[in-house]
């Protein structure tokens, strides 16, 4: 596979590799996927684009190295990443292009890695989850979904497949568990009342921006981490770029105001990555035709890094007996 659109580059210049041929990826813990699919919008496109962005965005050379002043690990080299390139997804066939995603996810999954996948929109999180779900165990999976919407909505202009109706799907199918779903930074005027009563008789835990000002995003983050890794076998990590505020992620399909800030959201995805037993993760809706001065794109490739390097330093710690990560550290020695 290679870049569906626009160059043929990794991100940040990790080693390339191919899944037709295992050898090339069989050191690697985590390979990295595009996903570049935006079939499933219902407002504005672009996200097919998404992949190429966020995989080249970013001031530092493209030399496959970004050590962490925070955390002291290097996500990319310390848990050997590997770029898959593209899955070939046309948005004129949906069934097909998720198919495809489906089969490209669930190779990685089975083999023991952790993938993680460049959007594309966000109605590629169902092919997405059921492959890991399939290699992981069927409702095994718990999902921490940070999202502007629910996505939970029965359909989209007639068709059950889009952006706004996959969490809703992987709940129907058994994939996912609704009691072992949580959701965060929700906010705004949809869904309505009919589609959060199915939600709430699903069990789902939803996080409105208004519970998360009032009780602060760390308690939140404690208490949906505390039931995602109850009877569940691994967290799937989905980060809609659209959840932060869109004055500093302007580059999305549906832009909702009042959100996280970005300062916020990669705090929360580093503590995730550092804390969950993290089985997947997708960063989804970067349209960067939409964006100004490639902020978004930017922001959503610190959200790749930084869920790199919380994994990188919870393996770190275990397989080598360092010290638990301390955030309040100062970055240099002290007198």
């Amino acid at each position: 596979m290679t870049a569906m659109y626009g160059p043929d580059l990794t991100f940040l210049g990790v080693p390339a590799c191919d899944l037709r041929d295992p050898a090339s990826w069989s050191d690697a813990e985590v390979v990295i996927l595009g996903a570049p699919y935006d079939g499933g919008t219902s407002y504005r496109a672009g996200a097919r684009f998404g992949p190429g962005a966020i995989r080249q965005a970013c001031y530092l050379p493209h030399d496959g190295r970004r050590p962490s002043l925070a955390l002291g690990v290097d996500g990319l080299r310390d848990l050997r990443v590997k770029d898959a390139g593209d899955v070939e997804m046309f948005s004129g066939d949906a069934h097909a292009s998720h198919a495809a995603l489906e089969h490209a996810v669930h190779t990685i999954a089975a083999a023991g890695k952790i993938p993680f996948v460049l959007g594309g929109d966000h109605s590629i999180a169902l092919p997405n989850v059921t492959g890991v779900a399939r290699a992981a165990g069927w409702g095994r999976v718990s999902i921490m979904h940070f999202d502007a919407h629910a996505d939970t909505g029965e359909s989209s202009f007639g068709s059950l497949i889009g952006h706004g109706q996959p969490m809703r799907r992987l709940i129907e199918s058994g994939a996912a568990r609704g009691d072992r779903f949580l959701q965060i930074g929700l906010r705004g005027y949809w869904p309505g009342p009919e589609t959060l009563r199915w939600m709430a008789g699903q069990r789902m835990r939803s996080y409105e921006m208004t519970e998360v000002v009032e009780r602060g995003l760390d308690t939140c983050l404690a208490e949906a981490s505390a039931i995602a890794v109850d009877d569940c076998d691994g967290v799937y990590l989905s980060v809609d770029i659209d959840v932060v505020d869109p004055g500093m992620a302007p580059g999305t399909g549906t832009p909702e105001p009042g959100g996280l800030t970005s300062r916020e959201l990669l705090d929360a995805v580093r503590r995730l990555a550092y804390e969950l037993p993290i089985v997947g993760v997708e960063v989804v809706e970067v349209a960067p035709a939409h964006d100004h001065a490639d902020v978004t794109a930017m922001l959503g490739s610190r959200v790749v890094l930084e869920a790199l390097s919380g994994l990188a330093r919870q393996r770190a710690e275990r397989r080598d007996g360092r010290e638990p990560w301390d955030p309040g550290r100062p970055l240099l020695p002290t007198a």
